[in-house]
């Protein structure tokens, strides 16, 4: 009792008399109340705390100092995603442009994929500001800046943006390089551009084949007279069958992006024309028409088509231009007719063809006296009769000047009429006015692939202005992507700068692409001998000689037999070359040479000197700057002859 009375005591306290009326279910009531109230004060406080805390945590990262605006676009990583976004978005319209060409997709998932790229920069950049990437993930920025920083900050993003630059720099060049490495050398083709390529002959009767070429012929001049067109020239296109079946390969090699194809019709005095203006990449049709008119109404046709294209591919076409190709050359049908066959045997050159033509581009000018495109006809088979030793110079220049000078003053703004007169008067030794005349020609017709060509590889190459000669050929090749003659003659610009490894890269591209094209052979061969190759250049020779029995390549063999040694053979090419002066043109060249070869100087300047007398065309014009000439140098007569030529005072 006495230990029990003790632990009573040490645990009571004395009780107030107030409070002895409260039974003890009261006081266990009281005590869990207040044990409630001391953890609702405890959780308060927290609550308050911790919002407190967030609050000033918001209202830091929501109020920036204009000042630290900058700071603050760093500390968030802004600049960051502005330069990979850049980098990667670039790379992406990158691929976009070299995937989609070369899949031949739409040109619009291109323009599609730039718009998107440029419209999510912006998008970038307000995500970096309000988002971070942590290792817990994706935060918004002012959360993450609450979370333990790491002591080494990751640098992954610097690698990214390198690798991103080096594929998009990769792709640049490549895309570039490519661009430039297309068959031919040709680039991308220009929106306008076309090809016309030859109409098909619903004739019925193969002798109306000169009617079909000569349409499409006259459609594709008046396409040429536009300026802002690019318009590839006859002599490549003939090469083409009707309506080939990949159009897509074809204006590839011609470097156009669309081509125009079609079919004539002609029965008595009407003509029915079918035409379909097709864009190559996609094989859509951009337009066709049929035109079933009375015959005297072709130029009328014609002109519609034209027009009509011009429109379609948007060109801008100037006043003059408008005029150029609404142009009717002739009111006499039969005029035209003729004149049609004459350009027909004279775009198929032989020297029998040449002579043909002459005739037909003479009775055209008989039926219609103010026919100038006649006349620039009858000029341009003068001048090249001679050179396919078909006949003496002394018979053909005088027709080829007066015939030209009537051309031009008939109709002066024919680039046609100004580019034979430029021909004739370089034969002539006028060569200021052949450059005025070349450089008219062009300014009136840019596209006019003949007047780039003859200016190059005639007067610019005779005067040793090589560069421009190679440019001005260049251009026509551009023009004129196939055409054999035009390849040709780039080597022998190309040779006669002695840039020998060129010329014999260009000419054995042409005899491979024109293995029976005389003209190939005999240049190729020309450029082996003075590069030193004997013997391939003897075999090129004979080849030359299988296709065209023209005398002047038997003389470049016997000089090339006897650089080798071999007198006799020359000697005896110069016996029958001899013999056969007495029955045919055997240009006065030709024995210079093989005189030359054998050391016999004298002989040699006394054929030299009759080449340029008889104003030879192709061969005396070019003393200054022939290689075979070479060991003349020095030589007062030659020299003096020389000067006369380059002064234009040969008597």
């Amino acid at each position: 009792m006495r230990g029990r009375g003790r632990r009573d005591r040490s645990i009571s306290r004395p009780v107030p008399k107030a409070l002895h009326r409260y039974s003890r279910d009261h006081w266990n009531r009281v005590a869990a109340t207040l044990v409630v109230l001391d953890v609702a004060r405890a959780f308060q406080v927290t609550r308050i705390k911790v919002e407190c805390c967030r609050d000033e945590r918001f209202v830091k990262a929501r109020t920036v100092n204009p000042k630290n605006f900058f700071a603050e676009l760093k500390r968030r990583n802004v600049y960051k995603v502005a330069v990979a976004y850049a980098i990667v978005g670039w790379l992406v319209m990158q691929i976009a442009a070299t995937v989609v060409p070369a899949l031949h997709l739409s040109d619009a998932i291109t323009t599609a994929v730039v718009l998107l790229v440029i419209l999510g920069f912006p998008i970038a950049l307000i995500f970096a500001w309000a988002f971070e990437l942590t290792p817990e993930g994706l935060k918004r920025t002012e959360i993450a800046d609450e979370l333990p920083k790491k002591s080494a900050r990751s640098r992954a993003w610097i690698y990214v943006v390198i690798v991103a630059g080096a594929i998009s720099v990769s792709l640049f060049f490549f895309g570039r390089y490519t661009a430039n490495s297309k068959p031919g050398g040709l680039t991308e083709a220009p929106a306008k551009s076309i090809a016309v390529l030859p109409f098909e002959n619903l004739s019925g009767n193969p002798e109306n084949a000169y009617f079909t070429d000569g349409i499409q012929e006259e459609i594709l001049m008046r396409l040429a007279k536009i300026a802002d067109l690019k318009v590839v020239s006859r002599t490549s296109t003939v090469r083409y069958k009707r309506s080939p079946e990949n159009l897509r390969e074809v204006a590839t090699q011609l470097g156009v992006a669309n081509v125009l194809e079609g079919s004539v019709q002609r029965t008595a005095d009407r003509v029915h024309v079918n035409v379909q203006l097709i864009k190559a990449a996609s094989d859509a049709h951009l337009w066709a028409e049929a035109y079933d008119r009375q015959l005297t109404d072709i130029f009328a046709v014609e002109s519609e088509i034209a027009k009509t294209i011009a429109e379609t591919l948007q060109t801008k076409l100037t006043g003059s231009e408008r005029n150029a190709i609404a142009a009717q050359p002739t009111e006499n049908t039969e005029a035209h007719q003729l004149y049609l066959k004459g350009r027909y045997l004279w775009n198929r050159r032989t020297g029998e063809n040449l002579k043909k033509a002459l005739a037909y581009f003479e009775q055209a000018a008989e039926k219609d006296p103010h026919y100038a495109l006649a006349y620039s006809g009858m000029a341009d088979s003068c001048v090249l009769i001679p050179i396919y030793s078909a006949g003496p110079p002394q018979d053909y220049l005088p027709r080829a000047r007066a015939a030209a000078r009537k051309a031009v003053e008939l109709d002066d703004t024919l680039a046609e009429a100004h580019t034979s007169l430029a021909y004739v008067s370089f034969v002539d030794f006028e060569n200021a006015q052949s450059a005025k005349e070349f450089e008219r020609a062009i300014f009136l017709n840019p596209n006019y692939a003949m007047a780039h060509h003859w200016y190059g590889s005639v007067l610019l190459n005779a005067l040793g202005r090589f560069d421009q000669a190679i440019a001005e050929v260049k251009r026509a090749l551009e023009l004129d992507p196939v055409s054999p003659i035009f390849s040709v003659s780039l080597g022998a610009v190309y040779t006669r700068a002695r840039r020998y490894d060129e010329a014999i890269a260009q000419l054995q591209d042409t005899v491979e692409m024109h293995p029976e094209f005389y003209w190939a052979h005999r240049f190729l061969g020309w450029a082996l001998e003075l590069k030193g190759a004997t013997g391939q250049a003897m075999a090129e020779y004979r080849k030359a000689f299988e296709l065209n029995d023209d005398p002047v390549v038997l003389a470049l063999l016997a000089h090339a037999e006897a650089s080798i040694g071999k007198q006799n053979e020359a000697r005896q090419i110069l016996a029958q070359l001899t013999e056969e002066a007495t029955a045919r043109y055997v240009p006065a060249y030709a024995f210079a040479v093989i005189h030359l070869s054998l050391g016999e100087k004298d002989q040699a300047l006394d054929w030299l000197e009759k080449a340029a007398r008889d104003h030879d065309g192709l061969y005396s014009i070019f003393f200054n700057v022939d290689q075979y000439l070479d060991p003349l140098r020095g030589d007062p007569r030659f020299e003096a002859l020389v000067s006369a030529i380059l002064s234009g005072n040969v008597k």
